[in-house]
């Protein structure tokens, strides 16, 4: 038997999930390629398993995409089913549950659309699609406000600012134009900008990932206010940096339980193929993460080698450390009820795939197990199925989210759709 964590927490959370031990990947085991994804294998990554900078070469291998052979299809773990829920789509990214019900994707690239999906067939797609609005630029993250059933604003997270339009439930299309609630933000290098309200509605939350892979902030001014998670008010009055050194902080929600803020992140590259983990956390107010100067609490970059020896203390490592360079985009908490009980509250995250790794990894859903709102560190490989056996990629997961009837929407920019997975018995 393979040795897990033994914190009670682990242990608990492991239980609560019914991970067969045999199958929990540790050490060196737990770093993953596409060969040896499978749905159902659990994994855990911890700080003490990283290798040293530069122990593999710095990879070049991005993904060669192809059309979706007829007979390939996601895969999940027995007991559940993957239908095609949309296709056709130019570009969908992340995706958001309105609460009536609506389905919500951002189309980034092209027209800049806002795309709502209504209902679902007998067979599994949607009933009704309509274009909310459209000439936006590079929209990503979206957001109801104020939280709670019947929303007034619908807000849009552009690469550049953040703006939002009136809204109530059921509207298919804008009833006028957006109102810019924030501008200026800087623009290139990474582009997706999430929003997320605490669940008072008191404070919103903007990601906006660095414009670099490493570069000192101290003596590139292009990096100000960037690689953080920043804090405004719904008005768009900024109020602080919440936290800081989250090099690309892609996704971003609120824990619908806990109120805590959480993060999904894409952690830098050129280091060889096993640093640095990407992870996902809960972010604590005024809290360091490391970059560019550390990495996974006080392991110092060597390119800014003695760099803030002040700040090494005061690096956090977050809470579950994920594949390195998984490129890990939009989480959610799985607030259905259609899936086994032990998956309420449950984190589901995106996991585009890698380019700067000898061996893919990514190109998945991953499920991270919560107990009482904490995670102990382990995932699970929930999604998987988009590389072919020669290494070929077919689809790239970005955005998750929970469909009134509890099914889960995956949207995927390689195959231009939106999947379905439904629980369907033991």
């Amino acid at each position: 038997m393979i040795r897990i964590a033994t914190t009670a927490l682990a242990a608990t959370a492991l239980l609560s999930a019914a991970a067969d031990p045999k199958e929990i990947r540790t050490g060196e085991k737990a770093f993953a390629s596409h060969t040896d994804v499978k749905a159902g294998v659990w994994r855990h990554i911890t700080a003490k398993d990283l290798p040293k900078p530069g122990a593999t070469p710095s990879a070049s291998n991005g993904a060669k995409m192809v059309a979706r052979p007829a007979d390939a299809w996601p895969q999940a773990l027995p007991g559940f089913k993957v239908e095609l829920y949309a296709t056709g789509l130019l570009n969908p990214r992340l995706t958001r549950t309105a609460p009536n019900g609506d389905i919500f994707v951002a189309e980034t690239i092209g027209r800049g659309e806002i795309k709502i999906f209504r209902g679902t067939t007998p067979d599994g797609k949607a009933k009704e699609t309509a274009t909310y609005a459209t000439g936006l630029n590079q929209p990503f993250g979206i957001a109801f406000y104020p939280p709670g059933p019947n929303p007034q604003y619908i807000y849009i997270g552009n690469t550049d600012s953040v703006v939002r339009f009136p809204y109530k439930n059921g509207d298919l299309k804008a009833t006028a134009a957006p109102e810019t609630i924030i501008s200026g933000i800087p623009t290139g290098g990474h582009s997706t900008r999430d929003i997320a309200f605490s669940l008072d509605g008191k404070k919103m939350f903007v990601s906006v990932g660095s414009r670099s892979n490493v570069d000192d902030p101290d003596t590139t001014p292009g990096e100000k206010l960037r690689a953080n998670i920043l804090q405004y008010t719904p008005e768009g009055k900024f109020v602080k940096v919440y936290g800081a050194g989250i090099r690309n902080p892609v996704g971003i929600a609120v824990n619908p339980v806990t109120g805590e803020l959480w993060c999904s992140v894409n952690e830098r590259d050129q280091l060889g193929d096993n640093l640095v983990p990407d992870y996902i956390t809960s972010v604590k107010e005024d809290g360091f993460y490391g970059w560019p100067w550390f990495y996974i609490g006080g392991n110092q970059d060597p390119r800014h080698d003695g760099k803030h020896p002040e700040l090494k203390s005061k690096v956090l490592v977050p809470d579950v450390l994920l594949q390195p360079h998984n490129a890990s985009l939009q989480l959610t908490f799985y607030n259905g009820k259609s899936f086994p009980k032990e998956y309420e509250g449950d984190i589901f995250a995106a996991e585009h795939g890698s380019w700067n790794k000898s061996v893919r990894t990514g190109y998945e859903v991953v499920r991270i197990p919560l107990t009482k709102g904490k995670a102990s560190g382990i995932y699970q490989d929930f999604l998987t199925g988009f590389v072919l056996p020669n290494g070929d990629v077919w689809g790239r997961p970005v955005g998750v989210t929970t469909a009134p009837d509890g099914s889960l929407l995956v949207t995927d920019d390689g195959s231009r759709s939106i999947w379905r997975v439904t629980y369907t018995g033991k």
